[in-house]
């Protein structure tokens, strides 16, 4: 199979979608690889670090779209590459459609097979394609949160680690997974103090156990949100529903509780934002102010440290490209995870969360996978 990487084309992104190291586990297995030119710039990798391990360069998207059978990436594809998109592709890359009813509606007509990374699933139901970037977005949330709490920056001025004789900046970590945990875990580090809200016991428990009373934790009622909410310096919303819009855990009449020049980062805003007052940001112009509260709502967190991002996320996806690369109907009927998936098949919408969100049909993906087959 041919596969292809263009660069990335939103706005202040810098991955990109394969490493050197990728193309060359893909071109062992007898696969071609088309790289566009300077895809990796932003990386730290130059063109011939790819040839080396056996790519070919493109000039340009339109080439690399045209040669490829399958089309490799990291964000969701913008509206001059859904053009560029036919019935003959596979599209493996982040969708978050819920959030984008356009962008939906673009993939079903282009008639291309499109998985999306954010719901592939492991034998443990878990999500392995978008751990390694909640990873590095939780990490930078807290990052980016402690240096939007100074004053320059439109924050209280609160340090969050204290100094002694002053109190610790306090933290409130809104969901508990991957995200929330990473998050967690940068705070610990800068000595504030933190909370972590969830709606699992389950996991709260784990999240006691893996932070040994460094951390306090609580169930995510309102009424406990709200009382946090009081107290905290730093809020970051790290709810997610898997494929589906992320439910606002904080409304903007809540705000009214939270101490003037506090500071929310909402890591959830790909999936259309946990905190009811977000709307998505960039790097260049990250914060707006909304009640006297500073947002912190980037739709791209991890593409700020593209070195790090690239190789994590390419250590996670290439053992599936591989496996689409020798056959895309096997590889999607011998794994269920990755059949979970299939977001759009031969026209068809095959999400449910997405299909709820937006109020359309579906079809179920084994489904669309045995039509498009037979057909």
């Amino acid at each position: 199979m041919k596969i292809g990487v263009p660069s990335e084309v939103k706005v202040e992104e810098y991955r990109v979608a394969m490493t050197p190291a990728g193309v060359r586990e893909l071109t062992e297995h007898g696969h071609e690889v088309v790289v566009q030119a300077d895809a990796g710039r932003g990386s730290g990798i130059v063109d011939a670090e790819y040839v080396a391990q056996g790519a070919s360069i493109a000039p340009d998207a339109a080439a690399v779209f045209a040669a490829a059978d399958m089309i490799v990436k990291v964000k969701e594809p913008q509206p001059p590459e859904v053009a560029m998109l036919e019935d003959r592709h596979v599209l493996f890359t982040y969708l978050h459609l819920a959030p984008d009813a356009d962008l939906t509606q673009g993939l079903i007509d282009s008639g291309a097979t499109c998985i999306a990374y954010e719901t592939v699933t492991d034998a443990a139901g878990r999500l392995p394609l978008l751990a390694p970037m909640s990873e590095v977005a939780g990490r930078l949330a807290t990052q980016a949160g402690a240096f939007m709490l100074g004053r320059p920056a439109g924050g209280s001025g609160v340090l969050l680690g204290g100094v002694p004789g002053v109190a610790a900046g306090k933290v409130l970590v809104i969901g508990g997974g991957m995200v929330g945990a990473n998050a967690a875990r940068m705070a610990v580090g800068l000595g504030a103090d933190v909370t972590v809200l969830d709606k699992s016991i389950d996991r709260l428990r784990e999240l006691d156990e893996i932070f040994a009373g460094t951390i306090r934790t609580g169930y995510a009622s309102v009424l406990e949100v709200e009382t946090r909410l009081a107290e905290a310096d730093l809020v970051i919303g790290a709810v997610l529903v898997k494929g589906a819009k992320a439910p606002h855990v904080v409304t903007r009449e809540q705000l009214k509780l939270m101490k003037p020049r506090s500071v929310l980062v909402d890591v959830a805003i790909d999936q259309g934002g946990c905190f009811e007052t977000s709307h998505p940001t960039t790097h260049t112009d990250p914060v707006y102010e909304v009640d006297e509260i500073s947002h912190y709502c980037v739709a791209n967190m991890p593409g700020a440290v593209p070195i790090t991002s690239t190789r994590a996320l390419t250590n996670a996806t290439l053992p599936y490209v591989v496996r689409l690369a020798h056959g895309v109907e096997d590889a999607l009927r011998g794994d269920p995870g990755l059949l979970g998936g299939l977001s759009v098949r031969a026209g068809r919408l095959t999400d449910a969360a997405v299909a709820r969100d937006q109020g359309r049909e579906w079809t179920r993906p084994e489904e669309a996978l045995a039509e498009a087959v037979t057909a």
